[in-house]
């Protein structure tokens, strides 16, 4: 009863999310509850909740603040110099143009949204694309490629929910991931070399002027310049001691990051107060900068507090496990220590079809409570999760709000750009996977 009473919470939750019948915080919440009135735990919500809670503190934590960080080093104008020395070294080739988008895009991504990433690069980038008349689906392309890899950073969407659902620290999963991360930066850098090669031939075959007749995109390309809350801002370079400043601290948070000489956390509570205090020292320019961005540090924390009621309530009753007992008997003895590849493989296709918070809070625990059974520790299906599911698919996605922010700033239609990078993208997952199975991040 508990595993059929669990499978249908889980398809609730699907259907409901899926079909916006409510939002993603209202199901996280409330079907659990009553799955859990139903199967007669009503006196145990509230500790089963808690502890949920409990578990996903730290997560929370870490995403508000680095949110904060780096939302505050984007309108410190930070990448403005990365930016123009990417421009001045392109000088008009298309080779080089194509790379330096990966090269700035895989740099700007690192505050893990999608959204800010795109409007800070097709803003930058787009009249260059229009003024040699290379195709705004290679922009797209490219940017697409480069967004989605760096969504692996711990703060990023699939880490953040793949530890909340699964109960993990954030290290458990990207510290192993960190070759495959390399290995797929420099897949992406070839990928984008290859691409404007590609794009090189073709404007050669035009004549200037067939070149200069490039569209202008579908609709009005939104400004990167606002006041209002989680709207990006790039901002004039400030005094030069402060933009150094700005860039040792992030260098250095970095470096601590990697070597986890502290808990995450505790990490970027520590460098966004220094960042605060040496940007604004005046409290009334703080208060400006914490209201500024407030909305986007609720939503996504919410929903992480969200998540852990979620797991912590079908966890408590008993009904992961169940389910994943259902499965392993469905699941053939050979075919189960292989989960974790198939997880990956298959991850970027999913992406297509289920929304990452119907994945990572609906599936992804059935999947690592089959995998346990089958002796697969739950954080290599964590780290298999995030090298396909919304890692390299979320920019393609028509179930992801990002996505629409970069196919209507390119002025591209959804399909063709689909067409246009999915093996690109496919090919990024197949290279981590390679070599996260070669460092042993996921189990042969």
């Amino acid at each position: 009863m508990l595993a059929a009473l669990g499978f249908c919470t889980i398809g609730g939750f699907l259907l409901l999310t899926m079909t916006k019948r409510v939002s993603v915080l209202v199901a996280l919440v409330l079907l659990p509850v009553v799955a859990a009135l139903v199967s007669g735990h009503a006196g145990e919500i509230g500790p089963m909740a808690l502890e949920g809670l409990t578990q996903v503190a730290p997560t929370g934590i870490m995403i508000a603040f680095a949110v904060l960080y780096f939302s505050l080093m984007i309108d410190a104008g930070l990448f403005e110099p990365l930016i123009r020395a990417i421009l001045k070294a392109a000088q008009g080739d298309p080779v080089r143009i194509a790379v330096g988008t990966a090269v700035l895009t895989i740099c700007v991504a690192l505050d893990g949204d999608g959204a800010s990433t795109f409007l800070i690069t097709v803003s930058a980038l787009l009249p260059v694309y229009r003024r040699l008349g290379m195709s705004r689906l290679v922009l797209a392309g490219i940017v697409c490629l480069g967004a989605g890899l760096m969504n692996l950073v711990p703060w990023g969407g699939p880490t953040a929910r793949a530890a909340a659902a699964l109960k993990l620290d954030t290290s458990d999963i990207i510290t192993p991931l960190l070759p495959a991360l390399g290995a797929g930066i420099a897949w992406v850098l070839f990928a984008a070399y290859l691409i404007g090669r590609r794009e090189r031939r073709r404007l050669g075959g035009l004549r200037p002027e067939e070149r200069a007749e490039v569209p202008e995109p579908v609709g009005d390309v939104p400004e990167p310049v606002g006041d209002g809350p989680g709207t990006p801002r790039v901002t004039a370079p400030r005094h030069p001691a402060l933009m150094v400043f700005n860039l040792v601290l992030t260098l250095t948070l970095l470096v601590l990051l990697v070597l986890e000489t502290m808990p995450l956390p505790v990490l970027f509570v520590l460098a966004f107060v220094i960042a605060l205090f040496v940007n604004h020292p005046r409290w009334e320019d703080q208060q400006t900068l914490l209201e500024k961005h407030s909305k986007s540090v609720v939503l996504v924390t919410a929903m992480i507090f969200a998540a852990g009621v979620f797991t912590g309530v079908l966890s408590g009753t008993g009904m992961i496990g169940e389910m994943a007992e259902a499965m392993v008997d469905v699941i053939p003895d050979g075919l189960g220590g292989h989960l974790p590849v198939l997880v990956a493989v298959t991850g970027m296709p999913l992406s297509l079809v289920f929304t990452p918070d119907a994945y990572y809070f609906g599936i992804l625990p059935v999947l690592a409570g089959t995998a346990g059974a089958f002796g697969t520790d739950s954080a290599e299906i964590a780290r298999a999760a995030v090298l396909g599911q919304m890692t390299t698919g979320f920019p393609l996605s028509p179930l992801t709000a990002a996505t629409f922010i970069l196919v209507g700033m390119t002025g591209v239609q959804l399909g063709e750009h689909q067409r246009f990078i999915f093996r690109w993208a496919f090919g990024t997952t197949l290279v981590m996977t390679a070599v996260a199975l070669a460092t042993g991040a996921l189990p042969l």
